[in-house]
């Protein structure tokens, strides 16, 4: 057979390629804080936001309260600038909406826009003054916005593979905790037991001596004699935030509400109140993290002074700056002021009253 005929009758060759696009994306978000006392701002001046990076460009936002031109003075505006010079054009796609309807909202970027230095974007987000007075957006004289913003670095194409090969093998996901939440429940082969209260709690020291540095010293360093008889008792701390927090060691995970039967947000909130301080004793940094995230949540008038002592006496940074968030309102700050929390916080935790006194000195310049 010839190679002519080889060719016409053999398996056709066959390629495939791909068109890519190199982005890098972020977001920022901006508080208008005291919305009312920036509406006397004249018709096409605005405020700027706080420089931010995001793809290595720095970027910042233009608040206009009362509209870019006499056309528009009913309206807010925001505008997206980019905030350098720079040698060559940048090419972005962004979108700014109201922080309340990210969630509700799935993000449709603009069109790519062209920026140059000190350029702004062609899609300002507007919404007529009236409307956003009457929107559940303004709360207590203040409303946030979020602008996300994805930067095309450079499209290329690239060859792919000939042939995609076939998937015969499955892996399924860890399961390692699920065997050791096992372990837990069935208490085989364990080996010491923890009386909290009326209640006994049978563990296996080798799990937390891997999980918390604190109990390894205690049931294998030098403090282990105060063990010998491998029961464990501990005083400060309630039964059922040992048992979670015993969960949460075999598990890396805290327990799930039942659905009949869920937590309401004030006993939550108590809960992640005493798990943070069982995670500082035992030096458990992820769990701390974790209730850190979820009492951020938490903050309102009536919490923030228990909150910001807590993060004090815990070293949660992360926490700490979230209440001064909050207390940078003055609208919220005036209310905590009345409560018996913060007279509280002003005797207990004297340092945190010197910083609250130079971050409002810092807003008043």
């Amino acid at each position: 057979m010839s190679a002519s005929t080889a060719a016409a009758g053999g398996k056709p060759s066959r390629s495939s390629s791909a068109i890519v696009a190199d982005t890098a994306s972020g977001y920022h978000i901006l508080r208008i804080d005291g919305y009312s006392g920036t509406k006397g701002t004249p018709t096409g001046e605005f405020h700027k936001s706080h420089t931010f990076t995001i793809g290595g460009q720095r970027w910042f936002i233009r608040y206009y309260p009362n509209g870019v031109n006499p056309a528009s003075i009913d309206y807010v505006y925001f505008y997206l600038v980019l905030d350098q010079s720079v040698n060559k054009e940048v090419k972005a796609q962004h979108k700014i909406r109201f922080s309340d309807q990210v969630e509700a909202t799935p993000l449709s970027f603009e069109q790519v826009i062209t920026f140059r230095s000190h350029s702004s974007s062609v899609y300002p987000m507007f919404i007529k003054r009236e409307n956003l007075e009457k929107s559940e957006h303004l709360k207590d004289d203040s409303f946030v916005v979020r602008c996300d913003i994805m930067i095309i670095n450079n499209i290329y194409a690239k060859e792919l593979p000939d042939a995609i090969t076939p998937a015969f093998i499955s892996v399924p996901p860890s399961d390692l905790s699920m065997h050791f939440g096992d372990l837990l429940v069935t208490q085989n082969g364990a080996d010491v037991v923890f009386e909290v209260g009326s209640q006994t709690f049978p563990a296996h020291r080798c799990v937390l001596a891997a999980r918390s540095p604190v109990l390894r010293a205690e049931l294998f360093g030098a403090m282990k004699e105060s063990v010998a008889s491998n029961v464990v008792r501990i005083y400060d701390m309630e039964a059922q935030v040992f048992k979670a927090l015993l969960y949460f060691m075999y598990t890396d995970s805290l327990p799930k509400a039942k659905k009949d039967d869920e937590e309401d947000e004030e006993e939550e909130d108590v809960m992640s109140q005493h798990l943070l301080v069982a995670a500082d004793k035992y030096n458990l940094e992820r769990l701390k993290l974790i209730c850190e995230d979820k009492l951020c949540k938490y903050i309102d008038v009536g919490t923030v002074a228990t909150i910001l002592a807590l993060a004090e006496q815990h070293h949660c940074h992360g926490l700490k700056k979230a209440c001064f968030h909050f207390l940078s309102s003055p609208t919220n700050l005036r209310a905590v002021m009345a409560t018996d929390g913060f007279k509280h916080l002003q005797r207990s935790c004297p340092a945190i009253m010197e910083e609250l006194i130079l971050m409002l000195a810092n807003l008043v310049q």
